[in-house]
This record gives structure tokens, sequence and C-alpha cells, in this order.
């Protein structure tokens, strides 16, 4: 494996709090801000930019966003990838340790040079479900999960387009060293589209094994398989959201942070993983653009004292988290038209509750998609350093950094979400390609067989056919992704597939799907406002726990 320098990002340290206050009120008194959820002192929220992220200038190597920012919070939606070719793992392979949570400048390298070779078009306006508030605001459910302001929505809903565009593929330099992978269409089987597989009852697959109702407009995330970090929406504007850990086995929840711990300064939670050991999440003040990662150790029920483990500026994009075992994971991205675009992008660690920053991987451009969590072991997309974009899955031991296996897309394909499960890598395209053979359609792809030996290019391969809004999961043998509006799960062994009811008044998105990794477990929810004519109105966040039924 090629190891790289230790490189660390340059981060500029928050202004301080009397600063970012006076902004907040000159801000205010202009009437220029964005709010979470409407305006005024019943307004529930804060000031909101682009929390989801999902609004950014084209990235290098992909052009499928060219909607306009409207501030940055969450991050997500433009990260481009970052790789190395297959076998052959480049980045820093092995932890590192980091001296402080800032990290200390690095030489400026050039940024990937830009393609139109990615998949083209805008994220469409069903990438996230509004969810209107008591006071007539509204936050947006999105695909990653995000609270996302209503303004915003519309700058989002102005620039997205509704349907898959066609990129061309244009020239560049080959990379001769690299193996990407080469899949015929003739070994790929798409699940709804074929006769392949056959569509069954859940209930003859899947059977309940507990429900929560949460407030309405909570979001779940599930890499455990004992409890569910779970953000929930402030009963006033004050705090924006808290945060709760849910038993997956009793159905009960624990409110565990009643606000950021940097309220007083106008920070806000707007993003929370959890294990058994511990959490990791983010806060931010989004006027001014400065954000914080914090750990905690927890016993399912409290939390230990944070741990402040890294901030930033309005020059980085808020990082993606993830969670595994009693270690938490961070990616820092330059914002892709900052002032510190050609700055490298790093996956940082710590574990639950302690200082110990260390630099798990460095990549020499933007990262693809969001870290993925497993039991003992992470995802990430980095960038490899080649003369053409090229975005390589890595699964990471979590614990000593080792590379466990590599896959290398095609130039320029960029996932939409990349994750590991018990046939290998698996990864999602929100667009189609017109190159690739097999592997260049919309859809979730996975090796349909166990992969040994890197031989990803031999494997045949299976495509859940729908437009991917979450990344995927196990549960026992079946392979979960979310669809249109429902959770679905294939069984490649039996070929097979079925999908989840929707519950009455859940809203366009229907199910989520909450879980990652490979559980005993599947978690969803969905976000209810039923009035039905004979019965009394609902209206909560269900949270359903499934288990396979043999």
């Amino acid at each position: 494996m090629v190891t790289r320098r230790s490189t660390h990002a340059s981060h500029a340290r928050p202004s301080g709090s009397s600063k970012r206050r006076a902004n907040r009120r000159n801000a205010a008194s202009a009437k220029g801000a964005l709010y979470a959820g409407g305006e005024g002192a019943n307004g529930r929220g804060g000031h909101v930019g682009n929390v989801a992220g999902l609004g950014g200038p084209a990235d290098a190597g992909s052009a499928r966003r060219g909607t306009p920012s409207v501030g940055n919070v969450a991050g997500l939606g433009s990260a481009s990838g970052v790789g190395g070719p297959h076998r052959h793992a480049s980045g820093a392979g092995r932890f590192r340790s980091a001296t402080s949570p800032t990290p200390r400048a690095a030489s400026a390298r050039p940024s990937a040079r830009t393609s139109s070779r990615g998949p083209a078009h805008g994220s469409p306006p069903s990438g996230g479900v509004r969810v209107p508030t008591p006071s007539g605001g509204e936050v947006l459910l999105t695909r990653r999960h995000f609270l996302y302001g209503a303004l915003g929505i519309g700058a989002l809903a102005a620039a997205g387009a509704g349907g898959t565009v066609i990129a061309q593929q244009m020239g560049s330099a080959s990379d001769d060293d690299v193996a990407v992978l080469e899949v015929p269409k003739s070994a790929v089987t798409a699940v709804i589209a074929s006769d392949a597989f056959a569509e069954v009852d859940f209930a003859e697959r899947m059977q309940l094994a507990s429900t929560c109702e949460l407030p309405y407009g909570s979001l779940v995330w599930a890499n455990d398989d004992e409890i569910a970090a779970c953000l929930l929406p402030g009963e006033t504007g004050k705090p924006l959201t808290q945060v709760a850990l849910l038993s997956l086995s009793s159905g009960s929840y624990a409110t565990v942070l009643e606000q950021a711990v940097g309220s007083d300064e106008g920070f806000e939670v707007y993003d929370v993983r959890a294990t058994s050991s511990g959490l990791v999440w983010t806060e931010a003040d989004i006027l001014d653009g400065v954000w914080r990662i914090y750990t905690a150790r927890s016993d399912g029920s409290s939390l230990g004292t944070p741990a402040l483990v890294d901030e930033g500026d309005a020059d980085w994009e808020t990082p993606a988290i993830a969670a595994v075992g009693n270690r938490a994971f961070w990616q820092v991205l330059p914002k892709a038209d900052g002032a510190k675009r050609t700055e490298d992008s790093l996956l940082k660690r710590a574990t639950m509750g302690a200082t110990d920053v260390e630099v798990a991987w460095t990549s020499h451009g933007r990262m693809a998609s969001a870290p993925y969590g497993l039991e003992d072991s992470l995802v990430i997309t980095p960038r490899a350093d080649t003369g053409s974009v090229h975005y390589q899955l890595t699964h990471l031991d979590a614990a000593s950094g080792e590379t466990l296996d590599t896959l290398v897309l095609p130039s320029s394909m960029k996932p939409l979400e990349a994750g590991y499960g018990a046939t290998g890598f698996t990864f999602a395209f929100d667009g189609a390609y017109q190159y690739g053979d097999g592997i260049a359609d919309l859809g979730t792809y996975l090796p349909a067989a166990t992969v040994t030996d890197g031989g990803y290019s031999a494997a045949p391969w299976v495509r859940f056919d729908r437009s991917p809004s979450a990344a995927p999961a196990w549960c026992g043998s079946f392979f979960m992704v979310k669809s249109t509006s429902a959770v679905c799960g294939v069984d490649l062994d039996a070929r097979e597939w079925f999908a989840f009811d929707v519950e009455s008044g859940a809203d366009t998105y229907g199910e989520y799907l909450a879980s990652t990794g490979i559980r005993d477990t599947v978690v969803t929810f969905s976000n209810i406002d039923d009035k039905p004519v004979n019965a009394d109105p609902r209206k909560c966040c269900l949270v359903r726990v499934w288990t396979p039924t043999a």
C-alpha cells in the first residue's frame, strides 16, 4: 500500500461569539437571513443556509451539480470523490496522530481538472421532502437526512431538474496502471425490470420487532445493533433540534442532548451518529458558516463529557460523520468554490469522548460520498492520484486503519452512496452514463455473489433499478434499499424482492431506510400526518424495527 505525506487542511478558527452575535443582529435587522422554521419569535428553527449541501457548483469530474449554493451546513451534496487503483490503495492507509482539533496549514495542491463526463443531471426536488412546522415554516428531510430551510428549498427547486440526463464522455488522459471496474451488460440483472426476480409479500419475509413514535419531523440513523441516534425537532424555536437515543429492542427513547454545547454562541445540532459506546455530532452556526465536531461516551441513556475534536469555518464543508464501535469518523472537505479548494480532503478519527484526533486518510481531491459505518469498519470514496478523475471505493478497518478492500470505478463515475455488504462493495448512481457498459445506469449496484481477491469485474452484478435516496444496508440475507416511496428488500439467492407497506398519511418520500451496515434488524421511519375521516388524527415520526421471519 502506498502511503502519503501527513497533510492537514488549513482551518481558520471560528470568530468570537460576540462578533457572531453582532453579525446575527445585523443580518436579522436587514431581514436577509434564512430560517429553518419561519421567521420571528415563534419561528421554529434558526438561521439556515444550505443545510443539506445539495446545491453547490459543479465538481471536478461531474456535471451533475449546477445548482446555486445557498450556504452549506451539511456539505454532502457537492462532495466529489477520490481514490486509487484497485489493490494499490493510495492515501493514508494507517492512522496518524493530529496534534490539535484544528488542522495545520498544508501546501496547496492543484485541484482536480474539470470534466463533463459525469452523470449530468441536477438533483431533483424529490431528493427531499418538505415537513411543515406548527408555526407555518417547514424543514426538509433530504436523502441524507438533513434539515433544510424553507427558503433554501425554493432555490434548490428552481435549479433542479426532474429527469435523468445523459452525459457525454469527453477525452481524457488514460491511466494504464489503474485497474477499473469493467462489467459487460450481460453480467448485470435489473431487479424490477427483469423477470429474474419475483415480487413477494413483505409479511412473508419480515416481521415487526418494535415500534416507536417520535415527534413529527424527527430523523433517525441506525448503525448499531442496540440503539439508534435520533434528531428531534425542538418544541420551540430554540433549540432547533435535540438528540435522543432509541432502544431498538424496547422502542423507548431518551433525550441525551437537550441543546448544542455552543448554544449560547448561536450553534445548533445538525447531524448525529451513535453506537452503544458513544456519539459523534455536528454543531453549526449557519449564519457565520462555522462548525464544530463533538464526541462523547454514552451508556444508552445519558452522555459523558463532550469532547471538541474539530472545528472549521466557511472555507470548509461541514463534515459528514460516522460512528463505528467506540470511534468517531468525519470527513473534512474544502468547498469546491472556496478559498481552500486546492487543499487536500481528510478523513479523521477520534475515540469517543477523547481528543486523540488522527488523520485516517488523505485525499488529493474531494471525496464522493459520506463515510459509511459498519460494525467494525467503514467505507469511504477518495480519489486516485491519476491524470483523469477516478473514484476509489475503500473499505477500512476502523481500529487499525488498514485497507481491507478497494474498487475503482471507471473514469469520472461518481457514486452518490457507497457501502459494503455480504457480497462486497455496493454503490449507487443518481444519474446515467453513456459509457461503462453494464455499470452505467441509474440505481444501486452490488455483486450477486461474494467477491474474493478483488475479482469484481468477473462477478455477476445486480442493479436495483430505482432512483437511490439512501445508502443501502443488509438485514440477514436481505439487501435493503430505499426505493421511490418504500423500503425494499432483495434476496439474491431466492431471487425475490419485497416492499414494506407505507403508512397512511406518510409524506411523499414514504418510508425511509435508517440502517447501514450488516445487521440482524433493519430500521425504517416515516413522518406521518394522517387525518382520517372516521378516526383520530395522527401526527408523528413512526420508527419500525424489522427482523426476518425465519
